[in-house]
Formats: C-alpha cells, structure tokens, sequence
C-alpha cells in the first residue's frame, strides 16, 4: 500500500497540464455499450476509478484496449451482468444500469455499499428507469431491472432531498436514447459532466437538446454509432491546484482547464484574497497567492454552485487563512471527516451540523495523517505542502481514484514529495 511523504515549506511555481474529467469519463465509457460499433474516446484520465470501469467493460465482454489516454471499446456482445468483484469497489459502477437495460433489455448490478462522506442512495436512478417501464427487484445484495419489451418515452423528476442526481441524470439520459418516443427530464443535473455526456451521445447518433440545463428532452432513436470523443478537462483537478497555488504558489499556471466550468472556484478564491488570470480563450490560468488572504463562508450547492467536491480542499486554505471562515455542505453534511486530521496538523476548526468553522492559525505541523476519501486526501496533502516539517499521507489510494499522478504534476512545481511503498 502506498503512502505519500509531503515535506513542507517549498513554495511551488511552473505550470502543469490538467487531466481530462475522471467525473465525465466514467459515465462516457459506461455509454460506449449502447453501441455495436468502435467508439474511441481521448483523455481518459489513468486513475483507479477509470481503471475499474475498464475492467467492468471487459467483464461484460467488451473488447477494449487503452494507450496513452485513449480508450478504445467494442461491445458487439455484452453480457447483462456486471461482476460484483469490480462492481464493488466503486459506487460509480451505477451508471452501467441504463445503458445496460437500454441494450440488452435487462441489467444486474451490485446495489452500493456505505459511504464514508454519508448516505448516496440509488433511488432516484431506479425511480427513473422505472418511469421509461422497467421493473426492479432487489436479490442477493443485486438490483435486477428488466424492461422485457423495450424503455418507452416519459417525464421524469430527478429531484432529491439534496438537489438533482448527476449520475441519476445520466442513467436516464443514457437509456432514454434507445427507448421509444419522446423522454424529457425535469430537476436535471447541470453539471459539465452531464453536458460532456450529452455530447459524446449526440455525436454517436443520440437526439438530446438542454443538457446544462434543469430539462433534458432525449427523442429515442433505434440505434447508436461508434464515435470518437475528447473528455472535457477536469475541473475538480483545476480547482484542488488552483487552491494548492494560493496556499503555497509563487504563481502556478494550469493548462487545458475550461474558465466556464470553475466560476465558482474562481469567485471563492478571489474573495479570499487571491488572484486568478484566464488567458482570453479561457483554456489557461495563473494562480498567484495574495498578499492579505481573508476570510469567507462558502456554502455548497449543485452547479453552478460551489462544488462539495472542493470544500475539503477550501477547509485546508482557510486553516492558513487569518480570520474565522465557514464551510457549509448542503450535499454531504456529513463530508468532514479531512477536518479531525487538519486538527492533527494544527489546525483550529470546529464541525457541527454540516458546518465547519475554520480559525486561521499561523503555522501548520506535518504529522502522520489518514486519507479517507478522495478530496479529503487532497486537502491533506495541500496543508502537507505549508506545513513545518513531514506529513505522512495514508491510505493514498483514495487520492489515486480521481487524481492523474498528482506527485508527479506536485514535483513538476517543486514541491518536495515522495511517494513511498509499505512492505
């Protein structure tokens, strides 16, 4: 098992290009069996979770290969069957139901275990490919959906507790493209990710019009074709660099990023004092700390909202920043589990129904600390890179599920960390 040694106090400096979206490519590669025919899709990240989708693909019988971050698939036969050796150790295996069900009338899929960053159910999935006619039965620790006669079109309300569904959304609009008549999707996710789907869908053949917006309407076609598609950059890796730039940055400069899709990382950090310059294409920036950091409440929401997926990362510059900040979760109110291991570190911070109060303080310590998802690993090691001394991040497997060799990217700006292997 590995584990990352950051060794503080080196500022970082330089640019570094950003992967493409692990996020966007694990629903694309999951769409790829809604098609006989080869699909080729460019700038899969090489990550853990991208990895296991892979092996899902080839489990079900798809023909892939993978080079330098190009997936190739061909799913001429498939199996309906997921394995749940592989299913199990990502929630993300999910989306497999809808371009399953869609093909081959049939899916069986793992339901989802617990999750560290609270309760993620699958309902609103399921209650959507319902409403096209599938019927669910739950055997074995399996959700077995069926649709014997074909999905047909239908309105369908994604709206949960928290907001819409991302991988939801892309369930339904995946096997909507095959179903008969007419689909539309209310309370739909905004987010890039879904967009990017979209698009690589409509380029195989798909009908769908208002993706990015609350109402997706999917007109079903009867067969889709191979493509090739470019997966959009990742902009939770912009984000968690650009945070890693106003902490410990003498001006770091990320390439291929997309200025529309880190608005609201933008505005939080230029709140707090930093300084942020896009390029005019808006496909490069430069991240330079501030002289005066100061304090902000950010409040997560769905997009185009402040992303959950960067509060930890945020939590770790404010416990640098002078001033008391706010982080609120409104998705995952549970999701501060990075914040008793700042604490490790010296941090001053109190949690308290979904609220994080955060105290500046002048100095960090490195410390052994405990990765125990995948931002909250990233928010560790951006504290490790201010912090006095060593931070010894474990369990790093976390952090290999969503970011492309970050300690390589972190050494390319001169960071000082190793990544060491336990015996």
């Amino acid at each position: 098992m590995d584990k990352l040694l950051v060794h503080g106090g080196s500022p970082i400096h330089g640019a570094i290009t950003i992967s493409g979206s692990k996020n966007a490519s694990l629903p694309i590669l999951a769409a790829a069996l809604l098609t006989e025919e080869d699909v080729v899709i460019r700038r899969v990240p090489d990550v853990s979770d991208t990895n296991y989708m892979v092996q899902i693909l080839t489990g079900l019988g798809a023909d892939v290969e993978r080079f330098s971050g190009t997936v190739r698939i061909t799913a001429s036969e498939i199996s309906d069957t997921a394995p749940y050796d592989i299913v199990r150790r990502m929630r993300a295996s999910v989306c497999m139901m809808g371009p399953l069900l869609a093909r081959k009338q049939r899916c069986v899929v793992a339901l989802p275990g617990g999750c560290v960053i609270g309760d993620r159910p699958i309902d609103l999935h399921i209650r959507g490919l319902e409403a096209l006619g599938a019927t669910s039965e739950f055997e074995g620790g399996n959700v077995i959906l069926t649709a014997p006669h074909g999905l047909k079109g239908a309105t369908v309300d994604l709206c949960g507790e928290n907001g819409p569904t991302v991988l939801g959304t892309d369930n339904v609009m995946m096997a909507a493209t095959l179903a008969e008549g007419t689909t539309t999707i209310t309370s739909a996710a905004c987010e890039p990710e879904v967009v990017d789907l979209a698009e690589f869908l409509n380029s195989m053949g798909a009908k769908i019009t208002g993706a990015g917006t609350p109402i997706i309407t999917i007109e079903g076609v009867s067969k889709l074709h191979g493509t090739v598609h470019n997966v959009i950059p990742d902009r939770i890796e912009a984000g968690t660099f650009m945070v890693a730039a106003a902490l410990a940055g003498d001006g770091v400069t990320l390439r291929r990023v997309h200025e529309g899709h880190l608005v609201a990382i933008t505005a939080a950090l230029r709140k707090a004092g930093h300084q942020v310059h896009f390029n005019n294409t808006g496909d490069a920036c430069t991240v330079h700390r501030g002289d005066t950091p100061m304090p902000v409440e950010i409040v997560t929401e769905p997009y185009p909202g402040y992303p959950t997926d960067m509060q930890a990362q945020m939590t770790a510059l404010f416990a640098m920043t002078p001033g008391s900040s706010v982080v609120v979760d409104t998705i995952f109110p549970q999701r501060f589990m990075h914040c008793a291991e700042l604490k490790r570190m010296g941090a001053d911070i109190h949690v308290a129904d979904g609220k994080a109060v955060i105290k500046g303080v002048k100095s960090l310590s490195g410390a052994p600390v405990m990765a125990s998802d995948l931002r909250a690993s990233a928010a560790l090691v951006l504290a490790g890179l201010v912090a006095k001394g060593t931070t010894e991040i474990n369990r790093l497997y976390h952090i290999d599920r969503g970011y492309e060799h970050i300690d390589e990217k972190l050494l390319a700006l001169g960071a000082n960390v190793e990544r060491v292997r336990e015996r």
